[in-house]
């Protein structure tokens, strides 16, 4: 009996073992089940992340790439641009500048890859411009001009660049006017945005008068990837103006004015236009001789001030049709020109987009020598500046600051025997200053702006205030010939800077 038991219990333990190895073969099953769920997760996971990442790098390539092409396009806009339109394409490119762009004429910045021809007014063509129809299509120009005149990319016209280095994938930026229906813009106030005249740009807002500032252009540039990646980028885009209202041949701009006047009969202030460069030729209408912004006339006069001009020097000062001399005249300048801020900037603005930039204390040594009638350059002065010996004639705009650590020397030292046509400015110390003896005919022809923004011991002016006391001391020694300074509406033109294309918007569009 015992031993029938002790079978029955071995029996039962071994059914029992089995059913327990059975459990734990199928919770290995689940456990492995388990493990291959998550395995496949992580290979689905990591499989989704690559390509996300890979969708990444090619929408950031692609934007780059035709991001490229619209600062490409931008920064070729402008003439002093070393790859200027204007210079690498002889036959004309775009029209020639002060031309305006007539809405739906477009021309086109090409960018092809291997001699893959890229003509986009051709709507079957692989890389055909679908968007202009979008925009301008409502105004009647449903297509681009066909053939549009086009530039070849940087990356295709310099050899250098071709050889070893791929360009940014961009295919073709588009360069045209726009108008109120085709940009969307309300520019005349009529809450319709149905003009189909070109839109200009007056420095705050848009109008269709072509008399308010630069034309609005549009950039329009698309770029697709090997992969097949496109993207379609767009700014709208005006030249920078230089914001300089220079009314008279002399201004002299801030507060109780210090003037010595010369007292050499042949010393003489020209409001009358004079002048012609290039095709520009001089106003008929007279411009004033002297103007300044605060003070009685009398400051500027004998005997009230006994370095003033004297009576029989009065119509020496002249814009060549007054009743009456001198004409030395109270002015309001523009905004920017009234306050120490105002002058700041724009002295900040001509450095920064200054062709020569010299940062101590020069003499003619440091001017450029390849600036010439049909070169003006932009020249700013940080320190003193003196001209002495020099028998040369300078052009462009000019600009000194003045040697802030010393209060004795005058900001410019100006001698007779030189020439400048363009502009002088004399913002800073705001002192300008010529006691030479008798020398040859010379003349400042254009303008000059006197402005101090720091008080007697140079330091800064408060920003809000207006210029302090400037300084224009020109006692000369009896002279031999003519000289002086002379109002020239041609020469402050071609002397302005050429400042950059300023981006007025920027905005991405659907792919076509």
């Amino acid at each position: 009996m015992r031993s029938f038991r002790l079978q029955m219990l071995a029996r039962s333990t071994t059914r029992t073992h089995r059913q327990e190895a059975g459990i734990a073969l199928l919770i290995s099953i689940f456990i492995l089940l388990l493990i291959s769920v998550v395995a496949i997760a992580l290979v689905v996971s990591s499989g989704t992340e690559s390509a996300l990442a890979g969708n990444y790098r090619s929408a950031t390539g692609v934007y780059y790439a035709a991001l490229s092409g619209l600062e490409e396009a931008r920064g070729r806009l402008r003439s002093k641009n070393s790859e200027a339109f204007t210079t690498t394409n002889a036959s004309g490119f775009l029209p020639a500048p002060g031309t305006a762009l007539a809405v739906g004429a477009t021309y086109y910045l090409i960018n092809p890859v291997g001699g893959e021809p890229i003509t986009p007014w051709d709507s079957s063509s692989t890389y055909a411009d679908n968007q202009f129809g979008v925009e301008f299509g409502p105004s009647g120009f449903a297509a681009p001009t066909n053939p549009s005149p086009t530039a070849l990319s940087v990356w295709n016209r310099n050899p250098l660049l071709a050889l070893n280095l791929p360009g940014p994938l961009y295919k073709w930026v588009r360069i045209n006017a726009v108008s109120e229906k085709s940009a969307g813009i309300d520019a005349d106030n009529d809450n319709l945005a149905d003009s189909t005249a070109p839109l200009y740009y007056d420095g705050a807002h848009f109008s269709n008068n072509p008399s308010a500032g630069p034309q609005v252009l549009e950039l329009t540039s698309f770029a697709m990837l090997p992969n097949g990646s496109q993207k379609i980028l767009q700014y709208l885009v005006a030249p920078t103006q230089l914001n300089l209202n220079l009314p008279a041949a002399v201004t002299i701009d801030g507060n109780t004015p210090k003037f010595t006047a010369p007292t050499s009969p042949s010393f003489w202030v020209h409001g009358n236009d004079q002048g012609s460069v290039g095709t520009c030729n001089p106003n008929p209408t007279p411009f004033i001789a002297v103007g300044y912004t605060n003070g009685p006339l009398s400051n500027f006069l004998q005997p009230t001030n006994p370095t003033g001009v004297p009576a029989g020097l009065q119509n020496h000062y002249t814009n060549g049709v007054v009743a009456s001399n001198p004409d030395i005249v109270n002015v309001t300048l523009s905004p920017n020109l009234q306050t120490v801020a105002g002058l700041n900037s724009l002295v900040q603005t001509i450095t920064q987009n200054a062709d020569v930039v010299v940062n101590h204390n020069a003499t003619q040594a440091d001017l450029p020598a390849s600036m010439s009638a049909t070169n003006p350059m932009t020249i700013a002065v940080n320190g003193d500046l003196v001209l002495s010996g020099w028998h040369g004639t300078g052009y462009g705009l000019l600009l000194i600051t003045g040697d802030m650590t010393n209060t004795s020397t005058p900001a410019f030292t100006y001698d007779p025997d030189a020439s400048w046509d363009g502009i002088v400015l004399v913002i800073g110390k705001g002192w300008i200053y010529s006691h030479q003896g008798a020398f040859a005919a010379t003349q400042i022809l254009g303008a000059l702006l006197l402005a101090k923004t720091v008080d007697t011991s140079n330091n800064p002016l408060p920003s809000s205030s207006p210029p302090g006391s400037s300084y224009f001391d020109f006692s000369y020694s009896p002279a031999t010939n003519p000289y002086g300074i002379g109002y020239s509406s041609c020469w402050i033109q071609a002397a302005m800077p050429v400042l950059p294309y300023k981006v007025l918007s920027f905005h991405e569009i659907a792919s076509q």
